[in-house]
């Protein structure tokens, strides 16, 4: 029990550095400290799918109220812009955070939240959809040389978990053409199983069926610039989403987006001020699961057996080896 305990953690110790040092090699990033409260008014706290209400700290001595953050996307790209990163540089950040109000917990969707949360500014020309290609291909190579060195290192798993050499890449509008039968989530696990490993692009605005592919808050990812990296699970046997990332809302996308989502009177916070008086550098940016990636490279079949959460009594008797 203790040795299977002790290599577990070193397996999970293994892969989070291993994959920080390859992400921050391949996107040129630089390891910051992250927030874990924001204050509200800032306009900083991520509204994510919009129903999420956020932890709230109420903190004596300062007789102020904060929020346990949600992700750090638009903290990041102030963040860039304070200490006048250049084009082709960027920040990545160790993040945590509380999600209660998911709506149900599973083998993939925990109250506890951690992920890579990196930033990186990029040219105003460079908002296209050939800069967000390169960028998914760069974290992708860095994903697969993780894994060879994790399977090279623990020889353990069997069978090999193993990736195709290149991500496919295609978009929610074709991939509803391509199943039109299927639900949003059916059409992902479909595509992933087929290909093994998936770029899904243009996640929040409406498809020509009137229904959006999934949410996504209207101010920090260009809809029609963004996406998920889907890998395929053989032992869950469907799709696990990564990443979810994107080039950053501009003046013109951030006030297109907030007024179909129906939200314009954010646009008075001071972060969304900034950006509106084009105070902050254009970025991409993203956030890639910590504990999913962990999961999906040791084929463990739960969330839990990677990180320390709360889970139902039913999910512990159905899985013993949680943490």
């Amino acid at each position: 029990m203790k040795a299977s305990f002790i290599s577990r953690q070193q397996e999970i110790r293994y892969i989070k550095h291993t994959f920080t040092e390859q992400l921050c090699a391949a996107l040129k990033l630089t390891e910051v400290q992250a927030p874990l409260l924001t204050d509200p008014t800032h306009g900083t706290q991520d509204t994510l799918s919009g129903y999420e209400k956020a932890v709230q700290v109420s903190v004596s001595s300062l007789q102020h109220q904060y929020e346990v953050v949600h992700s750090l996307a638009k903290w990041k790209r102030g963040v860039l812009g304070r200490y006048e990163f250049a084009d082709g540089e960027g920040i990545v950040a160790q993040m945590k955070a509380l999600r209660p109000d998911e709506e149900a917990l599973s083998e993939i969707h925990s109250v506890l939240v951690d992920q890579w949360d990196w930033e990186q500014v990029i040219a105003r020309s460079a908002r296209t959809e050939a800069k967000l290609h390169a960028t998914v291909r760069k974290i992708y190579g860095a994903l697969k040389e993780t894994l060879l060195s994790y399977t090279e290192t623990f020889k353990t798993r069997e069978p090999i978990l193993k990736l195709p050499a290149e991500i496919h890449f295609v978009t929610t509008e074709d991939l509803l053409g391509r199943y039109p039968e299927l639900t949003a989530k059916e059409r992902e696990h479909a595509i992933t199983e087929e290909f093994g490993a998936v770029f899904l692009q243009g996640i929040g605005g409406a498809l020509s069926d009137g229904k959006a592919h999934d949410v996504r808050a209207p101010d920090y990812d260009d809809w029609q610039l963004n996406g998920d990296i889907l890998v395929w699970n053989p032992v869950l046997g469907k799709s696990l989403e990564l990443s979810s990332m994107g080039i950053r809302v501009d003046r013109a996308s951030l006030l297109r987006q907030l007024q179909a989502s129906g939200s314009s009177q954010a646009a008075e916070q001071p972060w969304h001020q900034q950006l509106l008086a084009e105070k902050l550098p254009q970025t991409v940016g993203g956030g890639i699961g910590q504990s999913r990636l962990c999961m999906w490279m040791m084929q463990l079949p739960h969330i839990g057996y990677v990180q320390q959460s709360v889970w139902a009594p039913a999910t512990h008797a159905a899985h013993a080896e949680l943490l």
